[in-house]
């Protein structure tokens, strides 16, 4: 929304969407909070929650009911200075490896693919970030409804997390969010022929980080 001048009306950074309306909370909350609710769902004690809606915890916790669309979103933001970079021995760039290594400290070793030593060139869409290096699929087999909401914890935390992590596309559950788009807004996912569960992205969360520029 736009004021008569034309400037941008006041929005939170983040906003969760509640059984009693949307809920605002600046980047630093919306993180503690899908910190705290992964962590949770290991036994883990989690950073202080105090001051947030237990409204936004407990949705958080349980995800999105049937086809509501998520529940949290941020404002994206992808105009950053970045070089670009190249694979390292893992096949991640530096900034995916370090998407990595920050999932790993708050969910535990997880199902991971879309990447290897010496990096992938085949099984992706033509232009796929894949092949560079700068993605990561992270699987939650089999198609299921507990399996579903553990996926929403996770896309969730990435979005909180996406300005911090250089992440520039979450996709899961037939849904995108891009650092690109100033909302912030997820939106509907366009998935390729034969737009199955793995094109669809049901049974994985796919995250990339922004490539940057040459030096």
């Amino acid at each position: 929304m736009r004021t008569e001048d034309g400037s941008l009306l006041w929005r939170p950074e983040c906003v969760v969407e509640t059984p009693e309306g949307e809920v605002g909370l600046d980047r630093d909350a919306a993180k503690r909070a899908t910190t705290a609710v992964a962590l949770l769902a290991r036994g883990v004690a989690g950073p202080d929650t105090s001051g947030i809606d237990a409204a936004v915890l407990q949705r958080l916790v349980d995800g999105p009911p049937g086809d509501v669309g998520p529940s949290l979103t941020c404002r994206g933001s992808a105009d950053r200075d970045l070089q670009e970079q190249q694979l390292g021995a893992t096949g991640l760039t530096p900034r995916a490896e370090q998407l990595r290594a920050a999932m790993t400290e708050v969910f535990g070793d997880q199902s991971l693919g879309g990447f290897a030593p010496g990096g992938v060139d085949q099984g992706h869409g033509a232009d796929s970030t894949h092949y560079d290096g700068r993605a990561i699929d992270i699987f939650f087999r089999p198609v299921t409804e507990e399996n579903r909401r553990q996926g929403w914890i996770l896309a969730h935390w990435l979005v909180a997390h996406a300005e911090d992590l250089d992440i520039q596309y979450v996709i899961f559950d037939d849904r995108f969010w891009s650092a690109h788009s100033l909302r912030g807004q997820w939106r509907d996912y366009d998935a390729p022929a034969p737009g199955n569960e793995i094109l669809r992205h049901l049974d994985h969360v796919h995250v990339d980080v922004l490539g940057g520029s040459p030096g």
